[in-house]
């Protein structure tokens, strides 16, 4: 299906017309950025790994609020089933012009209790898929296209021990971020890389003990809501954003300050 609007609702509505795909979609930062994406006026599709039931409730919630949206099962390590969420996708909805690639999962541990399985494991996810996703995505965008990718703070900043493995996947997603951008920019594709610090989220929530020793490196002394980082990316994916490409976009309340 084909989404049409008039010129008095892309007024308000920035993405009226675009068709999004969010990895990983079901929670926290990638629930926010469907449902505000879906509020701009974008037909959604949203990945999930196991969240059956939070996915179907936020595609719901959607829906009451006037919006479309897709619930699609793949994990994000599966290079197959990457490919057939893009192509559910582009089958349900026509096209294809937002990408957000925010699956993605976090190891924590000393480096000499990581094992080969955990290194695998986060590649799969976290650099692999992402990989996938978007040479999967682009091949179906037109100029105007947009990629973005959800990195980490961490990537540039690391004030803890423990996180060789998720530090060195949001490294990477940051080099590559810089490196498509010279391949999609000849086709009026934009990439980009979104850094959150501190967020509460399923994975690292704001009431956590770690969280209270990494509350004192944010500059503001507090964690961000998924809310504000899916405001962020709303505004990478509109059309106010067009020129900006390659870059590495921090949205930390100070943390790296």
């Amino acid at each position: 299906m084909t989404i049409s609007s008039t010129p008095s609702t892309v007024a308000h509505r920035p993405l009226a017309g675009k068709v999004a795909l969010v990895t990983g979609g079901s929670r926290s930062i990638g629930a926010a950025i469907a449902r505000r994406l879906a509020a701009d006026g974008a037909a959604v599709a949203l990945t999930y790994s196991a969240a059956a039931e939070q996915a179907d409730a936020l595609v719901h919630a959607i829906e009451a609020a006037g919006g479309t949206a897709l619930a699609i099962r793949a994990d994000a390590a599966s290079p197959a089933a990457v490919r057939a969420a893009v192509a559910e996708t582009v089958k349900t909805f026509g096209s294809l012009d937002i990408l957000v690639n925010n699956a993605g999962v976090a190891i924590g541990k000393p480096v000499d209790d990581v094992a080969l399985e955990d290194f695998d494991r986060i590649i799969d996810v976290n650099v692999k898929g992402l990989f996938i996703a978007t040479q999967e995505s682009v091949r179906h965008m037109r100029e105007g296209g947009r990629v973005i990718n959800i990195g980490s703070i961490n990537s540039e900043y690391v004030p803890y021990a423990g996180g060789s493995l998720y530090v060195m996947t949001k490294a990477a997603v940051a080099g590559l971020t810089k490196a498509l951008a010279r391949d999609l920019g000849p086709r009026g594709i934009t990439i980009n890389n979104v850094m959150p610090g501190p967020t509460d989220t399923d994975m690292n929530p704001a009431t956590s003990d770690f969280a209270q020793q990494a509350r004192t490196y944010v500059a503001l002394q507090r964690y961000a809501q998924p809310d504000e980082i899916a405001d962020f990316v709303a505004y990478v994916a509109s059309p106010g954003a067009s020129f900006i490409s390659g870059a590495n976009l921090a949205i930390d309340g100070g943390y790296a300050a």
